[in-house]
């Protein structure tokens, strides 16, 4: 894949978030997220699919929106934190902690920001489904990752986030190892099953 590619790829999500924080309707919003990733993951020269995975693929595995796993949630301060990710391809990747959200019947995850440049927040999850046969990516899913487009937008309270599990997402090394992607850390492990989102059927 080319830069420009890599480009339209990012130009593409941004508008689909866009247009998703925009619908009133959750359910369609949702179909649409469905329907144009799918769209990405065939057509696009930049898809993370794998070339003999993108000859079979008829689509993501994603469950039917439940308005159940929206939460509206603010972020509850907490010490300072770094996380550094190595990337490969890109190095090493800091992220800073910035607060906590306690999601009720769900449990707390930590939100980070990326600590370089263009900033972002970053929220992944990794729920009692993962790593089980049927269940989900076993690495965790990401909810926000802002910096690329993937941002649902904030709350009605001031300084809140929207945190849809329906939109909930499987990083790019879930179809191709090529990738080293940030994952999950305890602060961003919850025991509760999350069945909403896409799930996982691959091997990697």
């Amino acid at each position: 894949m080319t830069a420009l590619e890599v480009a339209d790829w990012r130009r593409r999500v941004f508008a689909m978030y866009e247009r998703v924080r925009e619908s009133s309707d959750l359910v369609a919003a949702h179909d649409l997220w469905r329907r144009e990733r799918d769209r990405l993951f065939a057509e696009h020269p930049s898809t993370p699919l794998l070339a003999e995975d993108r000859a079979t693929f008829t689509g993501l595995p994603v469950e039917p929106y439940d308005p159940a796993w929206r939460f509206e949630v603010g972020l509850t301060p907490t010490a300072e934190r770094r996380m550094e990710v190595e990337t490969g391809t890109d190095g090493v990747v800091p992220f800073d902690l910035i607060g906590v959200a306690d999601v009720p019947g769900v449990g707390s995850l930590d939100v980070w920001r990326l600590a370089s440049y263009a900033g972002g927040i970053f929220v992944p999850v990794k729920d009692g489904l993962a790593g089980k046969h049927g269940g989900t990516y076993g690495g965790g899913r990401y909810l926000l990752d802002t910096v690329k487009g993937a941002d649902l937008g904030p709350g009605a309270a001031p300084e809140s986030l929207v945190l849809d599990f329906n939109f909930a997402y499987n990083p790019s090394c879930a179809y191709d190892p090529m990738w080293a992607c940030p994952l999950a850390q305890p602060g961003n492990s919850v025991a509760v099953e999350i069945p909403v989102g896409e799930r996982y059927s691959g091997s990697h």
